[in-house]
C-alpha cells in the first residue's frame, strides 16, 4: 500500500503539472492508467474510463476486466520494484493490447507507482494473423507443387535400347529446369531439357507449360527444329513480358537406325558426347524461345550413335557455380569429371560442384544421362 507520504507526493505532481499533463493524458487514444505496488488503480485517463466505466479508480487492476486475481505475470510489479519499464501483450475483451508499465520516481529516487499505456494493436494482429494463415496455405500450395514436379519427371530405366538416369535438384521449393523423354512411336523417342529464366513458382508454371507443349506436337512434328519452332509459336500466344524465355534443346532418337537428330534453342549447356576412347560436345546454333522475334527457324543437326556411347545433358546450375574467387565451374571441370568416373557419373558431378561452389545453392540443376545399349 502507499503511505501518506507517497500520496502526497502524487498529489503534487498532479498540482505542478495538472494543466499540461492532465490534458496530455485526457486527450490520448490509448488507455492511460496509473497503479501502485498491489494493483490499485490511482487513476485512469478518459479513454480508458469510457471504455471501462468511470467509476474504475480505487479499484484492483484486474478487477475492472472482471478477473478474480491478478495476472500470472505482473508487469507494475516488476516495474515498481526493479524500477525498469516492461512492455507484454495481453488480449482483454477479445482485443489485443500492447502494454508498456514504466515506474513512477519520487524525488529519493523511490519507485512508488506504475504508469501502464495500453495501446489496441488488434488490427496489427489480425492482420499478422491473416498473413500467417495465408503464408501457411501458400507453403502447403508450394509443397504440394513440389511434389507434383517432382511426380512428372519422367522414370529412370530402360527406353527400348536406351539407358536413362537423371538427377534434379531445384535451389528453392520449385525449379525452372526441367527435362523429359517420352515415346514419340515405335521407333523413336523424345528427349529434351530445359532452363527457365528465374526460378520459384513463375519459373516452374513455364515448365509446365514446355512439358505440355512438347507432349502435344510430338505426335504431329517428328524434326526436333520443327517442333522448336512451333513450340515458339505456342510461346507467342502466351503474351508475356519481354523478360520470360527460355533455353531448350531436343533430340529424337531412332532405336532401328541409331539416329539421333538434335537442334537447340540458346541452351548453352552442350551436351556431351562420350564413351570409353573420347569425348566430345554436341554444338549447334539457335536462338532461345523469346519474344524478340516473331519467328524462328533452328538448325538441325545429326549423328550416329554406337552400343556404349553416352550423352549428359545438364543446366547451367551445375557449370556456372562458382568458387571463393568466383570463378566458373565450367565445361573443362565437368569433362574432367566425366572422365574420371566412369561410373555412377551423376553423383560425381553433384559431389564435385559442392566441393566447388562457395556459399549456398544460387541456381537450379538437372541432368540427364543418355547411354545406348544396343
Amino acid at each position: 500500500m502507499l503511505t501518506g507520504k507517497k500520496i502526497n507526493y502524487l498529489e503534487e505532481i498532479k498540482e505542478k503539472y495538472s494543466m499540461l499533463n492532465y490534458h496530455v493524458l485526457e486527450s490520448m487514444a490509448d488507455w492511460v492508467r496509473v497503479v501502485d505496488y498491489d494493483g490499485r488503480i490511482l487513476y485512469a485517463n478518459k479513454a480508458m474510463k469510457d471504455s471501462l466505466g468511470s467509476e474504475i479508480e480505487g479499484n484492483k487492476c484486474y478487477q475492472i476486466h472482471n478477473r478474480s486475481k491478478a495476472c500470472g505475470f505482473c508487469i507494475s510489479k516488476r516495474s515498481i520494484r526493479n524500477k525498469e519499464t516492461i512492455q507484454k501483450e495481453e488480449v482483454i475483451d477479445g482485443k489485443f493490447y500492447s502494454i508498456k508499465s514504466s515506474p513512477v520516481l519520487d524525488p529519493n529516487g523511490n519507485a512508488i507507482a506504475a504508469v501502464e499505456v495500453f495501446r489496441d494493436v488488434t488490427r496489427e494482429r489480425k492482420l499478422e494473423l491473416e498473413l500467417i494463415e495465408k503464408n501457411t496455405k501458400m507453403s502447403k500450395d508450394l509443397l504440394f507443387a513440389k511434389r507434383l514436379q517432382r511426380r512428372i519427371l519422367p522414370k529412370k530405366g530402360r527406353y527400348n535400347t536406351v539407358k536413362i538416369d537423371h538427377l534434379y535438384k531445384p535451389s528453392e521449393v520449385l525449379s525452372g529446369d526441367m527435362f523429359d523423354i517420352y515415346y514419340i512411336d515405335d521407333e523413336h523417342i523424345g528427349i529434351y531439357i530445359s532452363d527457365v529464366v528465374g526460378n520459384g513458382i513463375t519459373a516452374s508454371m513455364m515448365t509446365m507449360f514446355i512439358r505440355q507443349t512438347m507432349r502435344a506436337i510430338k505426335d504431329d512434328i517428328l524434326s526436333p527444329s520443327v517442333a522448336l519452332t512451333e513450340l515458339h509459336k505456342s510461346f507467342m500466344t502466351l503474351d508475356l513480358k519481354s523478360d520470360k524465355y527460355f533455353t531448350i534443346f531436343y533430340a529424337v532418337y531412332n532405336f532401328k537406325n541409331n539416329h539421333f537428330v538434335y537442334a537447340n534453342a540458346g541452351h548453352n549447356c552442350i551436351p556431351i558426347k562420350y564413351n570409353s576412347n573420347e569425348i566430345s560436345l554436341l554444338k549447334t546454333s539457335g536462338f532461345p524461345i523469346s519474344l524478340v522475334f516473331n519467328e524462328i527457324y533452328y538448325e538441325e543437326s545429326e549423328i550416329i550413335l554406337n552400343k556404349g556411347d553416352k550423352i549428359l545433358f545438364y543446366t547451367d546450375g551445375i557449370t556456372e557455380v562458382r568458387n571463393f574467387e568466383g570463378t566458373e565451374l565450367g565445361v573443362e571441370r565437368l569433362v574432367d569429371t566425366i572422365r574420371n568416373n566412369e561410373k555412377d557419373v551423376l553423383n560425381a558431378i553433384v559431389e564435385d560442384v559442392e566441393k566447388f561452389r562457395w556459399g549456398e545453392q544460387q541456381d537450379d540443376f538437372a541432368m540427364i544421362l543418355m547411354e545406348v545399349l544396343v
